[in-house]
């Protein structure tokens, strides 16, 4: 009864915000403007997100202070002293926070006309965002995975390849949801667990997501440019490298930590051995629902929704219907074995409602002035569409930076981009940057939160926002660094 209440709640915030959102824009019309019918009013807004006019010149620097805001407070505040940091682990706050640096940053961006952005943002781009998470977390959430093999280096090893494997085939959020909870089981008996979930982190949430555009949001939005489905299997020999190298520092990396385990712990590591046993298949077919749903239900296969976008909700309708139809196929205890809670995917709600509307200056501003960032090389695109995807959301930076290599080559469509190899290049490091860099930091891609929150609900001790930092300057800088010479020199 509590779960059927705490999922009423979250999908009745999502439908608020639509709604909200959908009369702030109804009124927000000029007298003095020609008003234009429905069905153009909701394209220009849907396809252009507000004023071309504008181009960001009237926005001021210091319009993304709530953004740097936010981010400060998903870095500090955690590690505040101990009333500060227990006030901060209540969702509701953070939803508290999240509408207060949201709302300042909504009245800067109303105050200069930028109203229809907003709105694109939170309904073409947020609610859609949050649903597909929502989804498959929840389908995911009815897939149990029983049994509690030896912890060791080398089947550790083995959740994370077969997760960046998945990665690319049910998305990284799925792939994520899946598997993270069976790897906690197994290293329960574990107390050196923590580089496990952040290597997890970085493979199966982020790195494992590059070889289809239902890996990780950039490819989907660039799929729905126009860039062929196939074409970022082109992208595997720079994920292979990047999984290789990982897998080898995490291998050394364990087993050093596993030799740190008391003899206790790896006794009852040994002797608390069950057998591996899957429940819950059902779900499989939902999440393959999800998949056809992402894949499909979109203006390249129902024209229509150039002209209507709103028509596009079709795919969010069938994503929330087959919530339900999880709910009502499965057995309420695979839910209970897997101690599955609405608590990470409300996190993650609350603070990325606030996340989307503050960094809206900030992506406004590098669009506006990208071309001064003096980004015209494959390494360049790379570093800067990787650095900003790691502290902005990364599917908006990749527009972004796709929309900077279309007015560096001139060319007018991504086909174009394609037919000329040293163009092609650029598309690659856009790419590679988006989906690698997630994972820089834990708002980089929003599965990167949900697992911080599933390992915490499982007593595993996360580092803080700096703490991951050193994690991803130590590991993952570096082998960035090597694929720069080896990719896009």
């Amino acid at each position: 009864m509590q779960l059927k209440k705490k999922l009423g709640v979250f999908l009745a915030l999502v439908l608020a915000v639509s709604l909200n959102t959908s009369y702030i824009f109804s009124q927000d019309s000029s007298p003095t403007e020609t008003t234009p019918t429905t069905e153009q009013h909701a394209t220009e807004h849907a396809t252009e997100g507000g004023h071309d006019e504008h181009k960001g010149n009237d926005l001021a620097i210091w319009s993304v202070i709530p953004f740097m805001i936010i981010l400060l407070c998903i870095a500090i505040l955690p590690i505040s002293p101990h009333h500060i940091a227990h006030w901060w682990e209540q969702n509701n706050n953070k939803l508290i926070i999240s509408g207060v640096l949201g709302g300042v940053a909504f009245g800067i961006l109303a105050a200069n006309g930028w109203i229809g952005k907003i709105y694109h943002t939170l309904v073409f781009e947020y609610i859609p965002f949050i649903i597909l998470l929502g989804s498959l977390f929840y389908i995911s959430g009815g897939i149990v995975l029983k049994g509690d093999i030896k912890a060791t280096p080398v089947n550790n090893l083995l959740f994370l390849l077969i997760g960046s494997f998945l990665a690319s085939i049910i998305g990284t959020t799925g792939a994520s949801m899946l598997l993270i909870r069976p790897l906690l089981k197994t290293n329960s008996e574990r107390k050196h667990v923590v580089h496990t979930v952040v290597f997890f982190i970085f493979m199966v949430s982020n790195i494992g997501g590059s070889l289809t555009p239902l890996g990780d949001p950039p490819l989907f939005l660039g799929y729905l440019q126009g860039v062929p489905f196939t074409w970022t299997f082109s992208l595997f020999p720079e994920m292979i490298l990047a999984i290789v190298i990982l897998s080898v520092v995490y291998f050394i990396w364990d087993t050093i930590q596993y030799k740190k385990e008391t003899k206790v712990d790896i006794k009852q590591d040994v002797t608390h051995i069950e057998p591996i046993s899957l429940s819950g298949q059902v779900n499989f077919l939902w999440l393959f629902g999800i998949v056809l749903s992402v894949a499909f239900l979109n203006e390249n296969y129902i024209p229509a929704i150039k002209h209507n976008p709103y028509i596009g909700f079709i795919r969010e309708a069938i994503m929330i219907a087959l919530i339900f139809v999880s709910k009502f196929t499965s057995d309420p205890k695979l839910r209970e074995h897997n101690k599955f809670t609405l608590h990470p995917i409300q996190e993650v709600a609350y603070l990325f409602i606030g996340i989307f509307i503050t960094m809206i200056p900030a992506l406004i501003l590098l669009e506006s002035n990208g071309k001064s960032l003096g980004v015209t090389q494959p390494w360049q695109f790379f570093w800067a569409t990787g650095l900003f995807s790691s502290v902005l959301d990364n599917a908006p930076t990749y527009l972004t930076f796709l929309s900077l290599a279309k007015g560096l080559t001139g060319a007018t469509n991504v086909h174009q981009i394609l037919a000329n190899p040293e163009w092609e290049q650029l598309l690659k490091a856009i790419s590679v940057g988006a989906v690698f860099m997630g994972a820089n930091t834990y708002i980089g891609n929003a599965p990167n939160f949900m697992v911080k929150s599933v390992a915490e609900e499982n007593k595993v001790k996360m580092p803080s926002f700096g703490g991951y930092l050193l994690y991803s300057f130590g590991v993952l800088i570096p082998l960035f660094g090597l694929i720069t010479i080896i990719f896009f020199r």
